[in-house]
C-alpha cells in the first residue's frame, strides 16, 4: 500500500533547541494498513524526528484536514515492516508531543471476542487488559519516578467525539469495551481465546495499551478506533483468522474510518478541560533536589511545566 505524499520538504532532528515550529493543538493520527492515505489533506509535508528515546516508526505526515492541523504516523512503518513487539512506543508518542499534539486518534485492527461484535464493526474501547511481556511503556526511570492515574485509560471526551462522528457517517459502532493487548506476533491459540472470553474482554489486539499509557504520561488525549476484522479463533462457525482475511476486512473498514476521522477533526476543540491535560500534575513523586540533570533534560518536554530546569 502507498501514501500520497509530496516530495519530503524537511528533515528535523531532536536537539536541545528544536529547529522546527510546534503546532500547538495539533491532532495526531496513528494508523496502519489501509489508512496510509487520507484524501483531502492540504499542504502535505513529511517530517522526520529524532527523539531521546530513538526513532519513531516512520516520518510524520503533516497537513491540514478540514481546517485542522494533523500529523499522521504509520504505526508499523509504511509497508508494514515493524512487528508489535518491535515498536518504539516511546519515540512514537514523544514525536507527537514534540510536534505539539494534544489529541491522538488511534486506528487499529482487532479481533472480536463477542458474538454481537461482528467483523467490519467498529469499537471505541474504554478499558485495557495487559497480556504483553516486558514492553517499555513509560518515559520515566533513570532517577525520576512518576505514577499516573490510569483507571480510565482513554480520554472519554475524545472517545465520545469519535462515537458521535461514527454515528454521523453511519458506521456500525460499539461504545465502550475492554481491549486485551497480547504480545503477538502470532494470533491466539483456541485455548487462550476461550479463556480471554471467560475473562469478559470484548476485543483483542497487539498495540494500543502502550500507546495509551505513554500518551497519558505525555498529557495527550488518546482514544482508539478499533476496526474489527475477525472473530479471533474462538468462533466455531468462522474460519481460523488469517493475515489475508484481516487485511481484506481492514481495508474495507478503512473507508469508513477515513470518513470518521474527517468528521471528528472538525469537532475537536480546545482548550482541553479533561484530566489528560494535567496527568503529571501530581504524578511526579521524586524530589526535584535529587533528580539527575541528564534525566531532567531528557524529559524536559514532558515535565518542564512542573519541574524547574
Amino acid at each position: 500500500m502507498s501514501i500520497l505524499l509530496e516530495k519530503p520538504r524537511t528533515k528535523v532532528e531532536y536537539k536541545k533547541k528544536r529547529i522546527f515550529k510546534r503546532e500547538e493543538g495539533l491532532i495526531g493520527i496513528i494508523g496502519g494498513s489501509g489508512l496510509y492515505e487520507i484524501e483531502g489533506i492540504k499542504n502535505v509535508r513529511e517530517r522526520k524526528i529524532k527523539t531521546p528515546f530513538g526513532d519513531p516508526s516512520d516520518a510524520y505526515i503533516l497537513g491540514e484536514l478540514n481546517g485542522k492541523q494533523i500529523a499522521f504516523l504509520a504505526r508499523h512503518s509504511r509497508g508494514h515492516r515493524i512487528m508489535p513487539s518491535e515498536l518504539n512506543f516511546r519515540a512514537n508518542i514523544y514525536g507527537f508531543k514534540a510536534l505539539g499534539a494534544e489529541w491522538i486518534i488511534s486506528a487499529t485492527a482487532v479481533g472480536s471476542m463477542r458474538e454481537d461484535i461482528h467483523p467490519l464493526d467498529i469499537v471505541i474501547p474504554d478499558q485495557f487488559f495487559d497480556r504483553t511481556r516486558g514492553r517499555v511503556d513509560t518515559f520515566f526511570g533513570d532517577g525520576i519516578v512518576a505514577h499516573i492515574s490510569f483507571a480510565n485509560p482513554v480520554c472519554m471526551e475524545l472517545s465520545d467525539l469519535l462515537y458521535q462522528s461514527a454515528r454521523k457517517v453511519g458506521a456500525t459502532i460499539h461504545k465502550g469495551g475492554t481491549y486485551i493487548c497480547i504480545e503477538g506476533p502470532a494470533f491466539s491459540t483456541k485455548a487462550e481465546s476461550e479463556i480471554y472470553r471467560k475473562w469478559g474482554v470484548d476485543i483483542i489486539g497487539m498495540t494500543n495499551l502502550q500507546e495509551a499509557k505513554l500518551a497519558r504520561e505525555a498529557e495527550i488525549c488518546y482514544a482508539s478506533m478499533a476496526l474489527v476484522t475477525d472473530y479471533d479463533v474462538w468462533h466455531q462457525e468462522e474460519e481460523t483468522v488469517t493475515v489475508e482475511a484481516v487485511i481484506q476486512n481492514l481495508i474495507k473498514n478503512a473507508v469508513t474510518a477515513k470518513r470518521i476521522i474527517k468528521e471528528v477533526v472538525t469537532m475537536i476543540q480546545g482548550p482541553r478541560q479533561c484530566e489528560c491535560a494535567y496527568a503529571l500534575k501530581n504524578a511526579i513523586i521524586t524530589s526535584q533536589s535529587v533528580m539527575p540533570l541528564a534525566t531532567k533534560k531528557k524529559l524536559n518536554l514532558l515535565i518542564g511545566k512542573y519541574v524547574k530546569s
